[in-house]
Formats: structure tokens, C-alpha cells, sequence
């Protein structure tokens, strides 16, 4: 048997912490989108991660000012990448989900299969290059730390994901506790057919929701791509799955147990990836520990709470 490496505070216990919540910040934007179409629609968005993709590409392209398009700076770069998943999000509402909104939720599902396939295609064709957006901190030319923490440097990006985090769930609050589309969002959610009769323009309604969907998907992103190569499909690929697993985590009809199961699978993550060696059952896996830790951890909980932790069905 071979004897777990020694346990220390900063490798096994700071960094993990820094690492999760930087990349479940991610997870629980994409979650949240998931959640917010499954409330509106009862549909699985299989195609959340390849808008993530496209604003993660789009940005690199205008940063990079790759072939025909113009190099932007890099605030305007991201800017571009976040509307153009929100476009295509808004735009597979109109061309392939409104069409067919009456027939089986499992047509639409599969619609959204589609779509991710189509897109993965066109972005292959727009970049077919394996490519890194540049970081915050490289693009101020600063410090890539932002402070630190137990004498271990906490990077920019992770402050700037947890901030931009804590300020879209502020504002998911705000706007469905106190505008008139919020709650109009909710009141689908719970009962359409009640809104259709008090009047609640349900088609409109969809456009926003997908809109919102798109919004998050492309902050989430951006919010990647500096870590991870951003390819044509790979957000589906690497992200997608763990996305749905936070939303499941949370409960699929709760929107902050979104957040919250984003947060979980990030930590779940990072922490299996550092200290996988001291655990009996993963330290005897040659690869793949955080993907086996997440799907444990999944298992463990719906077993004790089949709804997940705040939901009311999962």
C-alpha cells in the first residue's frame, strides 16, 4: 500500500479552497441557466455549454482580432463574446424552441442536441484553433495575485469570478423579486396555464428567459476561457455535465440552490484533485478522481435528499 504524501495546510487545504470557488463560480452561472429554463419550460438546455463556448471563442477572436475581424480591446472583446451567446440563445427560442413549443418537453430536448451539434459545426468552421483568452490580470498588466491568504496568493481571476458571482446572484434577486417580468418568469414557472388567462405574454416571457440563459452562459464563458483551451465544443464537453450536476445538487426547480451547487462541485473538485492520495477509494485510481468524487458526492446526496438540497423536485 502506498502511504498518502504529508498533509499540509497551503497544498491541501488553502489552494483547493481558492481553486473551487474560482471554478464553481462557473459551474453554478451555468447551473443557474439550466435551472432558470427548466422553471420557464421544464427543458433540458443541452445546448448551455456551447453558448458558453461561443462567448469565450467570440471574445478570443476580437482580443486576438482573429482573420477579417477587428482586434478590440479587451473589456469590448468581452462585451462581444457575452452578446453573441446571448444572440444565439435568444435565437434558438425563436427558430427551434418557440416552433416546436407544443410538442413533447422530449422533442424540445433533443432539439437542444441539435442545436449544441450545429453549433460546435459552425464553430469549428469560424476558429478550428485550440486557444487561451487572455486573463484579467494579463490584460491590466498587473499583479496576477490579488492578495493572499494563509501566505498563499489568492489569483485575480479568482476574486474577479467570485465577485462577478456574488454581484449576478444580487442581481438575479433583485430582478425577480422587484420587476414586472421577474415575476412574471416565476409566475410561468409555477403555473402556465394560469398566467396565459391573467394575461402574462408567455411567448415574450420565453424570449427573456432564454436571453437571461444565454447572459449567464456567456459570462460563464468568459470566466473559463482563460483556463481552459476554448475548442469548439469543449465547454460541452468539460463543463456541461458538471453544470448539470450542480443544478441537480441544488434542486432543479431552485434557483439560489443553483449557486450553491455550483459552489459544491467546484469545492468537491479541487479538493479531490489535491487530496485524492489521503482518501482509500481514490488514491487507488490512476486518473479521473475529481470526475469519480463529483459523481460519489452526486449519488450521496440525492440518496438522503432525492430533490436535491433546496429544490422541490429534482
Amino acid at each position: 500500500m502506498i502511504l498518502a504524501t504529508s498533509f499540509t495546510t497551503t497544498s491541501n487545504l488553502v489552494l483547493p479552497l481558492v481553486d473551487g470557488i474560482s471554478q464553481g463560480c462557473a459551474y453554478g452561472l451555468l447551473g443557474l441557466g439550466l435551472v432558470l429554463l427548466y422553471k420557464s419550460n421544464r427543458i433540458f438546455n443541452f445546448a448551455q455549454g456551447e453558448f458558453a463556448t461561443v462567448a469565450g471563442l467570440v471574445a478570443l477572436m476580437f482580443d486576438t482580432g482573429y482573420g477579417w475581424l477587428p482586434k478590440l480591446p479587451y473589456a469590448l472583446a468581452i462585451i462581444a463574446g457575452i452578446l453573441a451567446s446571448v444572440l444565439f440563445a435568444v435565437g434558438t427560442e425563436r427558430l427551434v424552441i418557440r416552433p416546436m413549443f407544443e410538442r413533447s418537453r422530449l422533442v424540445l430536448v433533443v432539439a437542444t442536441i441539435g442545436v449544441s451539434l450545429l453549433m460546435i459545426g459552425l464553430e469549428g468552421l469560424a476558429y478550428p484553433h485550440p486557444g487561451f483568452l487572455r486573463s484579467v490580470s494579463d490584460a491590466l498588466k498587473v499583479s496576477t495575485n490579488f492578495t493572499t491568504l494563509d501566505r498563499v496568493p489568492v489569483p485575480l481571476t479568482a476574486a474577479v469570478n467570485l465577485g462577478v458571482l456574488v454581484v449576478l446572484a444580487l442581481g438575479a434577486l433583485v430582478f425577480f423579486r422587484r420587476t414586472s417580468m421577474g415575476s412574471a418568469i416565476l409566475a410561468i414557472s409555477q403555473d402556465p396555464t394560469a398566467a396565459k388567462v391573467v394575461g402574462i405574454p408567455v411567448g415574450r416571457v420565453s424570449m427573456v428567459t432564454w436571453g437571461l440563459a444565454g447572459l449567464l452562459a456567456g459570462v460563464a464563458g468568459v470566466l473559463l476561457a482563460p483556463n481552459l483551451s476554448v475548442t469548439p465544443g469543449s465547454f460541452t464537453g468539460t463543463v456541461l455535465t458538471v453544470a448539470f450536476a450542480a443544478a441537480v445538487l441544488g434542486g432543479m426547480t431552485s434557483l439560489p440552490g443553483a449557486f450553491v451547487g455550483g459552489l459544491a462541485m467546484g469545492l468537491v473538485e479541487a479538493f479531490a484533485n489535491a487530496d485524492y492520495s489521503f482518501v482509500p477509494g481514490l488514491r487507488s485510481l490512476q486518473t479521473a478522481q475529481s470526475e469519480v468524487a463529483v459523481a460519489v458526492f452526486l449519488l450521496l446526496v440525492l440518496l438522503v435528499r432525492p430533490r436535491g438540497l433546496f429544490g422541490a423536485e429534482a
